[in-house]
């Protein structure tokens, strides 16, 4: 037993010292490849391009569609939580309550696929991104490892697959496409969406002004 337990003490203390050194690590340098794009049968293209070459639209599009309350919260939104637990307690289509710096924190350090154990992890590198990289590091980040198509990561890959131009030269309307279909990369087009999709663009793009207007995208 004794054994046992100084087996699983080196372990945690081994974890906590390996994660703290991917943390600090990635919060200077590129993220070369996560496990998500490893386990992609499509291959991967991607190009890590730096938050200030990455047009302003897409930064408060994904704010729009996927987290309004980003700069003011610590990474986890409680009360989106709370709502996703009481909509899947009721059945029906599952809904998730993750903000970016948890899908940050998936997308890099994590698998795909739910589970509590994977939770736990995910929010123990969502804690440490929030200390330790900042709000605009965590957006730089998943706006290069965001699948944001079919082997396709980071928006300046899926700029230049939809649209020909750089990440640095989106319209509002065009950051707002490629934001409703992040959820659903390989499923939801970019190019020519329509019905709900099509909309979906159009409410997200015009909710850019806002999230502008209101300084949502302050801390960035």
């Amino acid at each position: 037993m004794q054994r046992l337990i100084m087996f699983l003490l080196k372990a945690v203390v081994g974890f906590i010292g390996l994660s703290l050194a991917l943390v600090v690590l990635f919060k200077f340098v590129p993220v070369p490849v996560t496990a998500t794009m490893v386990m992609d049968a499509n291959g991967i293209t991607k190009d890590w391009t730096s938050l200030s070459n990455i047009d302003r639209s897409m930064v408060r599009a994904v704010i729009a569609a996927e987290d309004g309350k980003f700069c003011t919260h610590d990474g986890f939104d409680r009360e989106a939580i709370e709502k996703a637990i009481e909509s899947n307690a009721r059945g029906g289509r599952i809904r998730g309550g993750s903000t970016i710096s948890q899908q940050t924190a998936k997308n890099v350090f994590l698998w795909q696929g739910g589970g509590y154990v994977r939770k736990g992890f995910e929010a123990w590198f969502t804690f440490l991104i929030e200390k330790i990289w900042g709000k605009r590091r965590i957006m730089e980040v998943y706006l290069n490892v965001a699948e944001t198509g079919i082997g396709t990561y980071g928006v300046e890959a899926g700029a230049q697959r939809y649209f020909g131009k750089s990440a640095a030269s989106l319209s509002p309307i065009e950051a707002a496409r490629m934001a409703a279909a992040l959820p659903l990369p390989k499923e939801r087009s970019v190019k020519n969406p329509r019905g709900w999709l099509a909309r979906h663009g159009n409410t997200i793009a015009a909710r850019i002004g806002a999230v502008r207007r209101d300084g949502l995208d302050s801390c960035i």
